[in-house]
């Protein structure tokens, strides 16, 4: 995936002003990776407006999706939509439309700290083998550093790419130390403790535009939402995630899980 995630360019911000939570400024997708069943990430969803899928989120329960902050814009849940059981972000499975979107009340455009949002659906979804929800992690969980993380998306396959995939792609990468991603982004943007880092030193493989909002999973418990980078799949610059650990709480406040 790629500039999907709120890989946060100042593009993204841009793009956030003009009414798209679009990290990276621009959402991510996945660079480098596989085409990947939903059957075997059965809690993914599709997030889509006007001009179709652009983020991607998680399965919470039968009512709520999780997803970033910066793929909500201006309008908030007008005209959203969520697509969840199938492979393909644009047919198949269950398309059901978005009541209402709750951004976390500390969610900063300007620093991209707590990049969440929660989104209540209009009807309940039907779970079966390729819809489920996905496990949470216990409140400030840690994630070890080298463990093998899976995120997956429609996003962007190649840096600079002008189109989404549309087929479900997904890519391993290994959380980075949060020192050493500190240091990586010291001069772009301050990687705070609601964030996490996950990418190849050398990098081509990574989330990138339209995969932001999706889940990064350490087996069926999601770790991280898709969130920023300073350029899809690069060298020395991680993906970075928000941490769904730290904001436990909050989740459970609003969306009773």
């Amino acid at each position: 995936m790629t500039s999907t995630v709120f890989a946060v360019t100042f593009e993204l911000i841009l793009l956030i002003t003009a009414g798209y939570a679009l990290p990276n400024r621009a959402h991510r997708r996945i660079v480098g990776g596989d085409e990947i069943d939903i059957g075997k990430v059965p809690f993914m969803a599709s997030v889509s407006g006007d001009r179709g899928h652009y983020c991607g989120g998680s399965i919470l329960s039968g009512r709520w999706i999780l997803t970033a902050a910066h793929c909500i814009g201006d309008s908030g849940s007008s005209g959203l939509a969520v697509r969840v059981g199938s492979s393909r972000h644009a047919e198949g499975g269950q398309q059901v439309r978005v009541r209402r979107s709750e951004v976390h009340p500390r969610w900063n455009p300007s620093t991209i700290d707590y990049d969440f949002a929660l989104l209540e659906l209009e009807e309940v979804l039907v779970f079966g083998k390729d819809v489920q929800a996905v496990v949470l992690p216990a409140k400030d969980e840690a994630v070890a550093y080298g463990k093998v993380l899976l995120v997956c998306g429609w996003g962007k396959t190649v840096n600079g790419g002008l189109s989404n995939s549309p087929t479900l792609r997904a890519v391993n990468v290994p959380a980075v130390n949060q020192k050493q991603c500190e240091r990586a982004y010291s001069n772009f943007v301050q990687v705070t403790p609601r964030m996490l880092c996950a990418g190849h030193a050398e990098g081509g493989k990574d989330m990138c535009n339209e995969d932001s909002g999706g889940p990064l999973v350490d087996g069926n418990k999601q770790v991280g939402v898709v969130s920023w980078s300073k350029e899809c799949a690069a060298s020395g610059t991680p993906g970075v995630y928000a941490r769904v650990a730290v904001v436990r709480d909050w989740i459970k406040e609003v969306a009773g899980v």
